[in-house]
């Protein structure tokens, strides 16, 4: 594609396309020819940002014979929308493309694509915390991160998390609480952060789905899918492929607790062998003899509470270099 042959129109409808969208809107251009359209596209929910939920991101990529060739559109970044509604908007793009061929056909396919999610501004799917799917009159919430969950869900998630976050820094010795980070509530998905009041969220009602589901049975298809997954886990056992479940070796990684150290015990008899000039000439003999027998024997690592801790620093020992 070069200046010289580059259709006007083109320009044009990139001009009138940046002033309508800006700033959704980005245009990649190598050499100043434009290359690849980026949108990112919400339904018309008017001023009320906060009920737009779903969205995706429409990359068209202009070849050079645009308009007389329809160019590469792709869909990306979906949020809250299924295969379903994907595959949708995938056949309506393609129908249009090719009912348009010649023309210039960028604007046509925002506005498409947005009156599709406009149509379709309610998550599908599920949510991860409760597994229901949401309905007309549930009361949900959606993260900056473009993720859905029940409110009544997502206060009780945040509110364990706490809980967990407050028992394991309990159990961390003094010097530690004071380095740890404090509590930060993170999306259950993507561990983005996310900030939202645990009190407004407790107050909401179940989901709806909740309410009708049937209580929990085991139905001989659960019981033969355990079967299955208990042979599974026995042939992977025997395999080598599971860890901790049946080894006689060490573990490969070993975590201690400095308060969990024990200092080793002195002997109960407190008896001292003390070399003789006599027994020392047989002594040497016998070391050297017994050295070979004690050759795969090491002295285990140490672990204590003061494990690289630099001991000429500490007050009352000379420092290097000081004076004697």
């Amino acid at each position: 594609m070069s200046v010289a042959t580059l259709d006007e129109r083109v320009y044009e409808e990139l001009q009138a396309l940046e002033a309508i969208f800006a700033p959704d809107l980005t245009i990649n251009r190598e050499d100043g020819i434009p290359k690849t359209i980026k949108m990112n596209i919400v339904p018309y929910t008017g001023d009320n940002i906060d009920e737009q939920y779903v969205r995706l991101t429409l990359e068209i990529k202009l070849c050079p014979d645009y308009p007389e060739k329809s160019p590469q559109v792709t869909m990306k970044n979906p949020r809250g929308l299924d295969d379903r509604i994907i595959s949708r908007i995938h056949r309506d793009i393609k129908g249009k493309l090719n009912a348009n061929i010649g023309h210039l056909i960028v604007y046509e396919l925002i506005e498409m694509v947005r009156e599709c999610l406009t149509q379709s501004n309610l998550p599908q799917g599920q949510c991860v915390i409760c597994l229901h799917g949401f309905k007309n009159g549930d009361i949900f919430t959606k993260t900056q991160c473009f993720h859905y969950f029940h409110n009544y869900c997502l206060g009780k998630h945040l509110i364990s998390g706490k809980k967990y976050y407050e028992e394991e820094l309990d159990k961390l010795p003094s010097w530690q609480r004071v380095e740890a980070k404090p509590y930060q509530q993170t999306c259950p998905v993507c561990r983005s952060t996310v900030q939202f009041k645990v009190d407004d969220l407790k107050t909401a009602p179940p989901p709806l789905e909740s309410l009708d589901a049937q209580p929990f049975q085991l139905t001989d298809e659960i019981k033969e899918m355990q079967e299955r997954m208990q042979a599974l886990m026995a042939h992977q056992i025997s395999r080598g492929g599971v860890i901790g479940v049946g080894d006689l070796e060490p573990p490969p990684l070993i975590i201690t607790d400095p308060a969990e150290v024990e200092e080793p015990k002195s002997s109960s008899s407190g008896a001292q062998n003390v070399a003789t000039p006599e027994t020392s000439s047989g002594a040497r003999d016998g070391a050297n003899s017994a050295s070979a027998a004690t050759a795969s024997v090491t002295r285990p690592p140490y672990c204590g509470p003061y494990r690289g801790f630099n001991r000429r620093g500490k007050p009352g020992r000379r420092g290097r270099g000081g004076a004697r």
